[in-house]
């Protein structure tokens, strides 16, 4: 089940990625947020350049599809006008951060965010593409299972921390030096050899033995982890689901006009800013018990060259089937972009058929490779198994 290309970097706005349905083309909100005209120009700018479907990404970044050859120039200058670009294609490839969505005005996550992407700017440090940071300073972490190798946090007693993921604790900091200690961390990651073949990531750089440097020595208690989180409203605004973690330009342009600006998160959901009341319209999920949020499935064929089995239909067909203590990950390959974690079944499309793995990942051996149209019935007898 490896018969697929790993390409070990993500695309971006400077740098897109091929598919099957054109070049794809990442961009990443500054400070995890797009003002309303950003949203609406974005939406506008993938009916004039590209299929109009805009999928928003694990690391919680907005993929414009379909970008033709002769588009992609146009298209970055439009993403330029609204601020959107970086200087150039390794700065951008840089600024990989994550940033949990519910701060308010005043508290320290738009600050620290805005430092770090000017200390990030201001040098190359020679990060792996996928090498990220994450920015979860609320009273409950929010970003614990979504890719991240530095994180900037609270302890237990509301202090900030900085922390290097796959250690279970990290150093109490003042709001003055986190964004140093944090630089400092990466700093240590590339001199003490954690690029490796250049997709190193700080979590297996110190499970093989890489001892943590005094920058982030300490005992500070992470503040405890939130629960999963689900369509809602919150304080701050309206929590809506994306089926797949995609949606129509006209749907974006359409949560474009309902408030000041859209935040973006790693779980495929979209805060809208201020709404007191979940909006209607196609393409939107709303209810935390639906079953489309059971399910995480890739693009799949034809959109992706790599896939050998087409997946959203599939995984469309299959959600009510998927009991509500589960949790299905349909993948088109077995490369698994769409999630790495284990789940309670996933299905691999393989020229054979798709392979069914119990809890495990899409690397893992699979029981049983069945045709299509046994789908549903396996899933149905998957009651009772978690993630």
């Amino acid at each position: 089940m490896s018969d697929f290309e790993i390409k070990g970097w993500c695309p971006s706005a400077l740098r897109p990625m091929r598919s099957g349905d054109g070049l794809i083309v990442r961009v990443r909100p500054h400070g995890g947020r797009i003002s309303s005209a950003q949203a609406k120009g974005i939406a506008e700018l993938s009916m004039r350049h590209g299929n109009g479907l805009i999928d928003l990404t694990g690391r919680a970044n907005l993929q414009i599809r379909g970008i033709r050859e002769d588009s992609h120039e146009p298209l970055v200058a439009g993403l330029a006008q609204l601020g959107l670009i970086d200087a150039d294609a390794q700065t951008e490839t840089q600024r990989n951060i994550l940033v949990a969505p519910f701060w308010t005005e005043g508290d320290d996550t738009q600050s620290l965010v805005g430092e770090l992407e000017r200390a990030l700017a201001a040098r190359l440090l020679g990060l792996p593409q996928k090498f990220g940071f994450a920015v979860d300073c609320g009273s409950t972490r929010l970003l614990t299972s979504a890719p991240a190798d530095i994180r900037i946090e609270r302890d237990i007693s509301g202090q900030l921390l900085v922390r290097a993921d796959g250690t279970p604790r990290g150093r109490a900091v003042a709001r003055s030096e986190a964004i140093h200690v944090a630089i400092s961390l990466a700093e240590w990651f590339v001199a003490s050899g954690g690029t490796r073949d250049g997709r190193g990531r700080m979590a297996a750089h110190i499970a093989a033995g890489a001892k943590r440097p005094d920058v982030v020595a300490g005992g500070a208690r992470p503040s405890p982890a939130a629960a999963s989180q689900a369509p809602g409203l919150r304080t701050t605004g309206a929590l809506i689901g994306l089926a797949f973690g995609q949606l129509q330009s006209a749907t974006l342009e359409f949560l474009a006009g309902l408030a000041p600006g859209l935040r973006m998160t790693p779980w495929r959901m979209i805060l809208v800013e201020g709404l007191r009341a979940m909006p209607e319209h196609d393409g939107l999920v709303m209810r935390g018990d639906d079953p489309l949020l059971r399910i995480v499935a890739c693009t799949g064929a034809p959109a992706c060259p790599e896939a050998k089995a087409e997946t959203r239909q599939f995984a469309t067909a299959l959600a009510p089937h998927v009991p509500q203590d589960a949790h299905l990950h349909v993948s088109g390959c077995a490369k698994g972009c769409a999630q790495q974690a284990p789940a309670a079944l996933t299905i691999v499309g393989t020229p054979a058929g798709c392979a069914l793995i119990a809890d495990g990942t899409t690397r893992d051996a699979p029981f049983k490779t069945i045709a299509i149209k046994d789908l549903p019935a396996a899933v149905a007898g998957f009651g009772g198994r978690h993630v």
